[in-house]
């Protein structure tokens, strides 16, 4: 039951990091502000590192992760594109990426709660997750307005 938590919750960490840096690729282009640009590209080298230690740990538990939900990811990426064709301000762009960090945050808790029998590696990697959205969440709130 431990080992097949921890697979679990990895997936779902490993799935969550990759829509993340998929909706940082999305937006980063159109800001308007180098360090709001600066910020989301450092947060996004920041999940790449994170997502390889988890892929990494998933290896050695025999598994290739998970990728996002296509349905999910589809909806977001046509969110974005259209709040961006009415409003391609920076507050825009923040108002999107809390959107994704809150949503990111809220499902990993669930998991956590969900997947209690994973071991102490996966768990820690889920938190670590969490509060890499928490820090973008707080960067990205200054640009809301």
């Amino acid at each position: 039951m431990i080992e097949q938590d921890s697979v679990r919750l990895l997936r779902e960490c490993d799935a969550g990091i990759k829509m993340g840096i998929s909706s940082i690729d999305d937006v980063v282009n159109n800001t308007n502000d180098i360090k709001l640009q600066n910020a989301l590209n450092d947060s996004k080298i920041e999940h790449e590192k994170l997502k390889s230690e988890i892929e990494h740990l998933l290896s050695e538990y025999g598994d290739d992760g998970k990728a996002p939900n296509p349905i999910a990811k589809g909806m977001s990426y046509i969110k974005t594109n259209v709040k961006l064709s009415i409003d391609g301000s920076d507050s825009a762009i923040a108002e999107l990426i809390t959107d994704g960090c809150n949503m990111g945050i809220k499902s990993l808790n669930k998991y956590l709660d969900q997947y209690k029998a994973a071991d102490e590696r996966s768990k820690d990697f889920a938190k670590k997750l969490i509060k890499m959205e928490e820090r973008l969440c707080r960067t990205v709130k200054n640009y809301i307005q």
